[in-house]
């Protein structure tokens, strides 16, 4: 590829990124946008842990990390607001 269609495809990617900014916050300014699950985030970082461990190990990829240090941050949000997490009747 050339330099110039990098540039524009970043140039594509940034626009798309603050599109998606706006639209979230006008969902947010009309309330739209609500608590968010804390349970799922738990849920997925029980999950994204041991996947970046495998990843790690197996394959020997750089994602692993990512994959870890996303189900790190996930657990620890999802623990952190457990008294939040909606409860099944």
């Amino acid at each position: 590829m050339t330099e110039w269609t990098l540039i524009s495809i970043a140039i594509l990617a940034l626009l798309v990124l603050i599109g998606i900014i706006l639209l979230l916050l006008v969902w947010k300014k009309r309330g739209i946008v609500g608590e968010p699950n804390y349970q799922v985030f738990f849920t997925l970082g029980f999950v994204w842990l041991p996947v970046g461990v495998v990843f790690m190990l197996a394959v020997n990829l750089g994602i692993g990390v990512a994959f870890m240090a996303l189900g790190a941050a996930y657990l620890a949000i999802g623990l952190a607001n457990r008294d939040k997490w909606t409860q099944k009747k």
